[in-house]
Formats: structure tokens, sequence, C-alpha cells
């Protein structure tokens, strides 16, 4: 599985993501900028969504901010 995000908008609450599989950003991930709390969209919190949510906040605590791309690939 090879999911793909991109960072389209970002404030001091909430951090927004298209994502979806390969380059197909089909679907919109939000992030609480405070609590890491995700949710998406569509309200289908699956393994991609939860692959790609975990790579974006390993790197937020890594780097302390955002990235405005990841990949994850297993």
């Amino acid at each position: 599985m090879m999911v793909a995000a991109r960072r389209i908008e970002a404030d001091d609450s909430e951090v927004r993501y298209e994502f979806g599989f390969e380059d197909s950003f089909d679907r919109i991930l939000l992030i609480d900028a405070r609590t890491l709390e995700a949710r998406v969209g569509d309200g289908d919190f699956n393994a991609a969504a939860s692959a790609i949510t975990a790579k974006i906040v390993k790197a937020w605590r890594s780097n302390g901010e955002f990235p405005a791309r990841m990949i994850f690939a297993s």
C-alpha cells in the first residue's frame, strides 16, 4: 500500500491534507494542531488514513512542524 498526502491548509487550530493512494488525492485528512487528533472528511478513518496520519504526526514530533508532503509505503 502506498498512500500520499499533501498539506493544503494550516492555521493555529487545524491542518488539512489531501491524501489518497498513489497520487490520487481524493480524500481529506484534518488534524487538530493542538491535540493531534485526526479525522477524515468522509468519516471513514481506515488503514490508509491511520498510516498517513501516523507518519505526519511522527514528522511533526521530530521537526516541530507539519510536513508539506508525506508518503507511506508498506
